[in-house]
């Protein structure tokens, strides 16, 4: 099998398993493992897989630009901020991270919701303005303009006066044995530095962010309170791990 042929067998397989295992794939193909890692290398740099230790997982669409992600898949973004809305009790203080997700959350609050929002998104922030019982702070700080959201010093010392009950934490990608990941080193840890404030930390994860994997870890599952999400609990990506259905 020529090299060519071999990327073409290992993208329709990650296709069809979500998953590439090198030492399994090279046995079944009779290579070295070498070869396949090395397919896996140049694949990953083309985007088109996520290299992760023994393998690769699919690339998350939620690492595309903001305007984009906001056109990917609109109706599973609703039906996670509709159910990540009901977490929220009144009268409690929450952490709402920054992306499109979490913008949904703020459409999906009960109109008479009396609660406090500390976001470090300056779009969440603006989509608040006009609720009328939601007291709203921002952390301010660099902004990353990929996600719409400040990090950096300034934003994770603020962060840490914060006091939280829940933190509703958007990542690009939810995967069992991957953990939960982001595109951004920065970004990552400012996640981290929320979740640290929060006495529970839910993730919202609509279906396409699902078993798909990101370069940077920012928690692994067990270190959060439950998944949001609409897919299928028994999503192979999600053994294991505590789901609320959306």
């Amino acid at each position: 099998m020529l090299a060519a042929e071999r990327r073409d067998f290992l993208m329709e397989r990650l296709r069809a398993d979500g998953k590439l295992v090198a030492k399994e794939i090279a046995a079944e193909l009779g290579v070295a493992e070498d070869s396949i890692r090395r397919d896996l290398r140049e694949m990953a740099a083309a985007g088109l897989c996520q290299r992760v230790y023994g393998g690769a997982l699919p690339v998350s669409p939620a690492l595309a630009d903001y305007a984009t992600r906001a056109t990917v898949a609109t109706s599973s973004k609703e039906r996670v901020a509709a159910a990540a809305a009901g977490l929220i009790r009144p009268g409690t203080t929450v952490l709402l991270d920054g992306g499109t997700t979490a913008l949904a959350v703020t459409a999906a609050l009960p109109p008479d919701l009396t609660a406090t929002v500390v976001t470090h998104s300056p779009t969440v922030a603006a989509a608040l303005v006009s609720h009328p019982a939601v007291d709203v702070y921002v952390l301010g700080g660099r902004l990353f303009k990929h996600s719409a959201v400040t990090c950096g010093a300034a934003a994770a010392e603020a962060a840490r006066g914060v006091t939280a009950d829940l933190f509703l934490l958007g990542v690009t990608g939810v995967h069992h044995e991957a953990g939960l990941t982001t595109g951004d080193p920065d970004e990552a840890a400012m996640k981290r530095t929320l979740a640290g404030r929060a006495a529970e930390t839910y993730v919202l994860a609509s279906s396409e962010k699902i078993g798909a994997a990101s370069p940077f870890l920012v928690l692994p599952p067990d270190q959060v309170t439950g998944i949001v999400t609409d897919a299928p609990p028994t999503h192979p990506a999600l053994t294991g791990l505590t789901v609320v259905p959306a």
